[in-house]
């Protein structure tokens, strides 16, 4: 049992760190963090909290911080802002700050100088502060004005900085709000589909949905439905090993793309390659292929395996048609071998360690196991380091195979996002960035330094689950990150930002505060942990404004008003999802409740499809799962259905959507018909919001969900493809009458 004094001091470093000392769930309850809760998050943060000295210890560390560094690590600048100042710590004798001079110059993202001056003599002290018998005094001298949108880099210099003459520190330009289309501001609205790029099937694919069929989609939605936008789930690497490795929310690595998704067949090298061809051509590859193509799910390690082994055969001719001499001295000698140099260079570290750690773990499963993870590995291996970088002089080949990767999977989506500006779509595709990423993966070993590794994150209880939920996701340290001048998160969003019109934040609310869980551990022992807000949403806005990409923040669960109010003063969109939009007695709102400034969406892929919904066949599974235990509770969800369908049945009605021979009462509409898909989605569509999704699975009539929270091996999630292949779904009859009708509600243009 630990001290009150012990307790006192837990108490303060916690509240210092962000950690929230009490929190109200959806439900309006309140829970108060405990002991245990706060001494494993301070823990997983970095900090030594076993005892009162070393609290003690801790807490003087944190206040003399600031005093210990000539300048903060980062500052945010608002544009045109005038009047800010920059800190800066010297040690003087007592008066001696009016004699000091401090000259800086701030350079731009290509290292180049910009602007450069001098402040003082002449500055007087803001605030003294005596360490070990030194005398250390903070200045402000004015921070730098008539800056652009960007990233800089500013450099101090005095003779009595704190720590040396010199700091530095990332100065951060940023607008004041997201990037807004035309049609935004024009107050026009667009709709689109969303769908798993993964369940396409067709009959040319290798067993999972690739670009070429995405790109077959597209021009069919766009030229042909109206739509203005393609919505995506997460594309992000993958190991592709199932059970636990298919998840796009759970990603490798959220930096870089899932190689399942590249079209082999489009690829020059593999097409010159007489290997690649006389293997791919084989019969028993082609049965591979058919069995693959006819799955009913998809069969990742499979599909995976036949990839990988003909994109090494592609590479390999690559490497000997387009490059003249050996490792590591290889020159390109066709211009699309220097294509793939120009992308290794301007991705630069980012995709060198990425290729790295590929690399090292393909090679310790061969000598370690298979189930050894980079936590396993040899010492000099565990981080990013110097025996890493002499270890990638090692293996240029296979380091740049990896690379090579990443380059023919961007030019392919690159491809199709060239094509929806030249069908004038107005948006194109609308991308999804997961929240966190495996804390086995690639990411996670890469930017280790900014990651609780000791934590998970997840929800508080809430009505989509009464439990709450641990995603077993490693969350961000906020201190670190910010010390890192918040490097992770500008290179998160440049990446993810590029290839799009748009973009769906996974968990918006964690730019203010995410819901932490010790390690292992359920939800009800979690609490939460508080984020530069303001800072993110910054970084956000510029690397918005800078790509021209839309941004919707994913706003479900336990939201304060404070933060929606913030995040659509920086033109972030609300995202809608019809099932839940209800007033307090159950009824679904208006179409004209839904703010303008947000995404309107029908259902998403936590939740049942319509025609799951609507015949209950979650509320099957889920009882076939043993999550509904007894024949009372079984009841009561089957009641509160009803109930639900009721409510909307009422909404559509007031609208005068019914369709034909359907009434509210419900045994006129016993099962989801094509028709009252429409009405629901002629229902959003006459919302002020600025976009409607309609979800391709609904349009489809598929049943089962996506993705049922809470399960892993025990339900096929992640692995559903459509019942209908490509070539049959830009002919079907209940998409194109669907496209109709949103068209006609919401047209381009």
């Amino acid at each position: 049992m630990q001290n009150q004094t012990w307790q006192t001091l837990l108490a303060k470093l916690a509240e210092h760190a962000g950690i929230a000392t009490d929190y109200y769930d959806i439900a309006g309850n309140l829970h108060f963090t405990s002991d245990d809760t706060r001494r494993a998050i301070l823990t997983a943060m970095g900090f030594s909290v076993d005892s009162t000295e070393s609290l003690t210890e801790a807490l003087q560390e944190w206040d003399e911080a600031p005093w210990q560094r000539p300048c903060n690590s980062v500052q945010i600048l608002r544009d045109g802002e005038s009047g800010s100042t920059v800190s800066c710590y010297l040690t003087l004798e007592d008066g001696n700050e009016g004699s000091a001079v401090v000259e800086w110059q701030i350079c731009d993202e290509a290292n180049r100088v910009v602007q450069k001056g001098q402040a003082g003599p002449g500055l007087s002290a803001t605030e003294v502060r005596v360490l070990k018998g030194r005398r250390h005094v903070r200045i402000e001298i004015p921070a730098p004005q008539g800056l652009s949108l960007g990233y800089y880099s500013l450099t101090i210099r005095a003779e009595s900085l704190v720590g040396g003459n010199v700091g530095t520190m990332r100065v951060i330009v940023a607008p004041r709000q997201c990037y807004v289309p035309p049609f935004v501001e024009a107050n026009q609205r667009l709709w689109g589909l969303a769908l798993q790029l993964y369940s396409l099937s067709s009959d040319r694919n290798w067993g999972c949905g690739d670009f070429t069929d995405l790109g077959r989609i597209v021009e069919w939605a766009g030229k042909e439905l109206g739509a203005g936008v393609i919505g995506l789930n997460p594309l992000h690497a993958l190991r592709n090993t199932t059970p636990y490795h298919i998840s796009p929310y759970a990603p490798n690595s959220r930096l870089y793309l899932n190689e399942l998704y590249i079209d082999l067949e489009r690829l020059p090298e593999f097409c010159g390659s007489e290997e690649a061809q006389r293997r791919f051509h084989a019969p028993e590859f082609q049965a591979t292929l058919r069995a693959l193509r006819e799955g009913r799910l998809v069969d990742y390690d499979s599909i995976a395996a036949a990839k990988r082994t003909m994109l090494e055969l592609a590479y390999r001719t690559f490497l000997t048609e387009a490059y003249s001499g050996e490792e590591p001295n290889l020159h390109p000698k066709t211009a699309r071998a220097r294509l793939l140099e120009q992308f290794i260079q301007s991705e630069g570290i980012s995709l060198e360690l990425y290729a790295t750690f590929q690399t090292l773990e393909e090679e310790r499963r061969l000598i370690q196991s298979k189930s050894a993870t980079w936590h396993d590995w040899p010492k000099q291996f565990l981080m990013p380091g110097h025996a890493v970088r002499e270890y990638a002089k090692r293996h240029p080949t296979r380091i740049r195979f990896f690379q090579y990767i990443q380059w023919v999977a961007s030019e392919q989506l690159n491809e199709i996002r060239r094509a929806t500006e030249r069908l004038a779509m107005p948006i194109g595709l609308y991308h999804d960035l997961a929240l966190g990423a495996d804390r086995n993966g690639a990411e996670a070993w890469i930017y280790q330094s900014v990651l609780a590794l000791g934590a998970d994150c997840g929800a508080p209880p809430d009505a989509f689950a009464p439990e709450g939920q641990n995603w077993g996701l490693p969350p961000i340290n906020p201190h670190a990150l910010r010390a890192s001048g918040y490097e992770l998160m500008i290179q998160l969003l440049r990446n993810n930002f590029r290839s799009g019109g748009a973009i769906r934040l996974d968990h918006v609310m964690a730019f203010c505060r995410l819901f932490w869980i010790p390690h292992g551990k359920p939800a009800s022992e979690g609490t939460y942990v508080y984020y530069p807000f303001e800072d993110l949403l910054a970084i956000v806005a510029l690397e918005s404004v800078r790509s021209k990409t839309l941004v919707i923040g994913e706003d479900l669960g336990t939201v304060p008003d404070w933060v929606r109010e913030q995040l659509a003063k920086a033109r972030v969109l609300s995202y809608r999802v019809f099932y839940f939009e209800r007033g307090a007695d159950g009824t679904m709102k208006s179409p004209g409740d839904y703010p303008a400034q947000s995404l309107a969406v029908a259902t998403t892929h936590d939740l049942p499809t319509l025609t799951g919904f609507w015949s209950g066949e979650d509320l099957e599974v889920r009882a076939g799962l043993g999550a509904i235990t007894d024949d009372a509770s079984r009841h009561r969800a089957w009641e509160e259905r009803q109930r639900d369908k009721a409510h909307i049945l009422n909404a559509l009605k007031r609208e005068n959507l019914l369709p034909n021979g359907v009434t509210e009462d419900l045994a006129t509409a016993p099962a989801m018909t094509a028709e009252l898909c429409r009405a629901i989605h002629l229902y959003l569509a006459r919302t002020p919001s600025c976009i409607v999704l309609a979800n391709l699975e609904d349009g489809l009539g598929e049943l089962s969900q996506t993705n049922l929270p809470g399960t892993v091996d025990s339900h096929p999630n992640w692995t559903r493809k459509y019942a209908v292949r490509v070539d049959a779904i830009v002919c079907d009859a209940r998409l194109r009458q669907l496209g109709a009708v949103l068209r006609l509600t919401r047209p381009l243009g």
